[in-house]
This record gives C-alpha cells, sequence and structure tokens, in this order.
C-alpha cells in the first residue's frame, strides 16, 4: 500500500542486498488488522523480515491502464476503490484532509510550494524546476508564505489553505478544470511548455514567484543553505469526490495514520479515522517509531479491525534521486516501523494478516511515477505456506503471481 509517505518497502529478507533489489519502488504503505482482521503492510517474525514459511508475494498493477501513476489513483487502489469509478482529481482528497468544504462546482487543485532557478536574463516561463518540496519546507515556514500569497495574488472567486509541508490547496469556486502538469514530473526542466493554458492561473504563477524570490524569509532560507520556496505551482485539479463508506464496504474498522493530506483525505472521504502522531512529517526522517506504536494502540486497545500505515520517505527520496536515500528509507522502514509493528502483535497472541507494498515505483533515476506493477508481501500469522523467497521486484515476477486489478488486492488481505 502506500506508505507515508510510504514508499518502498521491501523488506524481505535482510541485508543490503535484497534492500538493494528494491530500491526503484517508491511509496509504500503498511497496514494491519488484527484478531478476526487482517494486516495491511507489515511483517511477521521477530527483528526480522516475516517468517518466509508464513509469506505469500507477487505483483498488483494499482493504477489502471491509461491512468496517471499517481498516488492519488494508486492508493484509492490499495484501500479497494476502483480509480476508473471514483477518481475526480487530487486536490479534492486533499480538501477532505484539511476541512475544506467543496460544492458540486468547486474546482481544487494542488498548490505546491516550488523552488525555481532565478535566473535574472531569463522571463519566469524560461526558469526551470529545481524541486517541487523547496527541500521539504517546513509547514510553519511555508505557512508564512501561504499567508503572504493569499493578501497579494488571489482573484475574485479563489481561495487558498494551508496544508502541509510543501502540499498546499487552491479552491476556483465554479471553475474550470484543466489538465496540468505535476512539478515532479519536469525536475531539470523548463517549465514554458508545462504552465497552465488558463491566463488567471498562469498569471497568479508568475507573480508568486516575483514575490516570493524577495520574501524576507526565502533570502533567509538561502543564507542557510536551504532552497527557497520560490513559487506556487497548480496542478491535480478536481471535483468533489463520492467515495463508499470503507467499513460498509469491507465490514472493517478502519484507521489512517499518515502525514499526508493526500492520504488523510482518503480516510476522511471513506469515513475511516485519521490517527495523529507528532513528529510525522512526510520525509525521511519522520517519526517511524511514533506511526508503529499508533498502529499497535489502534489494534490492540481501540479495537480497530485495519489500521494503514503510510511512509513517504522512499516516494520522496525517489524524487530526490538519492538512492542512497532510499535504501536508507527503506531501512528506515524494516527496523523502526515494521519490527516494532510484528513484535508487538506476535506478543500480543493476536492472530493477524499484514499487507506490504508501494503504492506505485518511483525510479531513482526516473525521479517520477511509473504505472509499473508493485511487488506485494502478504503476511498470514496462522498459516504456513512456503514462500521460499526474498521480497523484492524480481522474486515478485517470478512468483507467476499477478493482480491485474489492483484494488481487488485488500480482498485477499482480508480473507481469512
Amino acid at each position: 500500500m502506500g506508505v507515508d509517505e510510504v514508499s518502498d518497502h521491501s523488506w524481505g529478507r535482510y541485508g543490503r542486498r535484497t534492500i538493494r533489489e528494491a530500491w526503484r519502488q517508491d511509496d509504500a504503505g503498511v497496514g494491519k488488522d488484527s484478531g478476526n482482521g487482517s494486516a495491511f503492510g507489515g511483517k511477521g517474525g521477530r527483528g526480522g523480515p516475516p517468517n518466509r514459511s508464513k509469506g505469500e508475494i507477487g505483483l498488483a498493477s494499482m493504477v489502471p491502464e491509461g491512468m496517471a501513476p499517481g498516488s492519488d489513483t494508486a492508493n484509492l487502489s490499495v484501500l479497494g476503490y476502483d480509480p476508473r469509478k471514483y477518481y475526480t482529481g487530487r486536490s479534492p482528497l486533499e480538501a477532505f484532509s484539511i476541512g475544506v468544504n467543496m460544492t458540486e462546482d468547486d474546482i481544487s487543485f494542488r498548490c505546491n510550494l516550488v523552488t525555481l532557478t532565478e535566473d535574472e536574463r531569463l522571463s519566469y516561463e524560461k526558469q526551470h524546476m529545481v524541486d517541487h518540496s523547496s527541500d521539504e519546507i517546513c509547514t510553519e515556514d511555508a505557512a508564512i508564505l501561504i499567508a503572504y500569497l493569499k493578501e497579494h495574488i488571489l482573484r475574485m472567486g479563489f481561495s487558498l489553505y494551508t496544508g502541509t509541508s510543501y502540499r498546499h490547496l487552491l479552491l476556483w469556486e465554479k471553475g474550470k478544470r484543466y489538465e496540468l502538469t505535476p512539478p515532479h514530473d519536469i525536475l531539470t526542466k523548463e517549465i514554458r511548455a508545462y504552465l497552465p493554458e488558463d491566463a488567471l492561473l498562469c498569471s497568479m504563477m508568475e507573480q508568486s514567484y516575483e514575490l516570493l524570490k524577495v520574501h524576507p524569509l526565502n533570502i533567509e532560507r538561502k543564507k542557510c543553505g536551504l532552497r527557497p520556496a520560490n513559487s506556487a505551482w497548480f496542478w491535480g485539479a478536481g471535483s468533489r469526490p463520492k467515495l463508499p463508506d470503507f467499513y460498509e464496504k469491507t465490514g472493517k474498522k478502519g484507521v489512517m495514520i499518515s502525514a499526508v493530506d493526500l492520504l488523510k483525505g482518503i480516510a476522511a472521504a471513506g469515513g475511516m479515522t485519521n490517527l495523529h502522531v507528532e513528529g510525522a512529517t512526510g520525509g525521511l526522517h519522520t517519526n517511524y517509531e511514533g506511526k508503529a506504536q499508533a498502529a499497535v494502540h489502534a489494534l490492540l486497545k481501540e479495537e480497530y479491525d485495519f489500521a494503514y500505515i503510510h511512509v513517504e520517505a522512499p516516494d520522496e527520496m525517489g524524487h530526490q534521486g538519492s538512492a542512497k536515500k532510499k535504501i536508507q528509507a527503506i531501512e528506515y522502514l524494516d527496523q523502526r516501523l515494521i519490527r516494532i509493528v510484528c513484535e508487538a502483535m506476535d506478543a500480543s497472541g493476536e492472530q493477524y494478516r499484514m499487507l506490504i507494498l508501494p503504492d506505485h515505483p518511483t525510479p531513482v533515476l526516473a525521479r517520477t511515477h511509473t504505472a509499473d506493477p508493485v511487488p506485494y508481501l502478504l503476511y498470514d500469522s496462522r498459516k504456513h505456506c512456503f514462500c521460499g523467497a526474498s521480497y523484492c521486484e524480481r522474486a515478485a515476477r517470478e512468483s507467476g503471481r499477478w493482480v491485474k486489478d489492483g484494488y481487488h488486492l485488500i480482498e485477499h488481505l482480508f480473507e481469512y
């Protein structure tokens, strides 16, 4: 599933070799279900990956053919929602998370705070995309810049809302929907060919650049060696979604544990509970232990049947093009999250199942998402079915198992 910023998740055998085999994946998610439920993501065994005699590996296509490979479409699939039926755009799902009430006529957009080049010889449209996350700007700094933009760039009928880190929301009352380009898809490229065709949207983005590149906060960031958040970038347009209630659909009472508004929005739209974890950031140094502990408490103390732990770090490191940091993110998932969940569940005596998978690949070389099938690992504490392989792309391909419509995979998780 997708993980918190979930992303690459592979832990199969321990050891650097298997981890290296899996470094190409992107987000991973962990979910689980205890007792009479099942587990999403995670693993069994103490101090290591799931016991190979109790694991199943395979491939699943989480992005339907013909749809863009995004965390939105892919995570809908992970939770059992067919994106071809329920997807209405990325930002409306994020709007649910931050409490923005959309009407049926409203259009929302993701608003990234990005870093563009600042070549004074060139016009705005000839600048290049440097970083889609502005060095993973903290929410406190981002809130200052979003508040400044609210005062200076908004046109009639538009509203801006602060989200988390570099991820924010633009709402257009009775607006128009446009196909816009995600900034992480054009890293290092000139932005001219990817600007909105709508003059209002384009002018607000250009004005944001002129204002933010000289903002005192960005000047200070550059002095500290940080990239400036010097432009708004609008993308991910969509209308209000309508998702079936997760409990009514699956019979499972579920919680979402994520730092990302998109995941929290999907959960809210489906009637799941969102759990806040202090220090969960969506970056490499998120609070892995806190997420694991929150999931265990929800499953064992609050009688939830299913916990979805989302970790964004592997995805973000893929976008950054850092194989070293992506491996580190996977190792953190192994050692600081999955191990804790498994040991706690084993100690409780509860029977459980755990499904571990990325929502989509984010190859380090490509630095963007792809629609390739992802490897999954399904662990069942009650069964003894010999797996005999590490959890990685190669082993998943060789297993011969392939879930063509990935939104059916959660049904396999909940079989018992």
